[in-house]
């Protein structure tokens, strides 16, 4: 099986047990080769509360997708959802196995006050 299939199965198995709420929304991240994309959602309403990616300007200049970023992206997420009056998520780890990337980006949002 190819690294793209394993992740989706993965994903889906996930997807039948976590689901944000307008209590709880999902943390659901996103890791491309080049870049890292956060979200708060609720899927109640299916809108997103907030979002950060490597792609906007404040990271477009060292846009790489490691942990170093993924730190940096964690934060970013926590400040944007804390602004929303969202304390409290459910973490979608989007099909991607808890270590590295994922890891960091959870302990930042974690470190900045977001509690999941």
């Amino acid at each position: 099986m190819n690294r793209k299939r394993i992740t989706g199965v993965r994903h889906e198995r996930i997807r039948k047990k976590v689901s944000g709420t307008a209590e709880r929304p999902r943390l659901a991240v996103h890791f491309s080769g080049r870049h890292i994309y956060a979200q708060v959602i609720d899927d109640e309403t299916g809108k997103t509360i907030a979002s950060v990616n490597t792609t906007e300007a404040t990271f477009r200049e060292s846009a790489k997708a490691n942990a170093e970023t993924a730190t940096r992206v964690g934060a970013a997420i926590a400040q944007r959802a804390k602004e929303k009056s969202v304390g409290a998520v459910v973490f979608d780890r989007g099909g991607f196995r808890y270590h590295g990337k994922v890891k960091a980006l959870a302990d930042a949002a974690r470190a900045e006050g977001l509690n999941f």
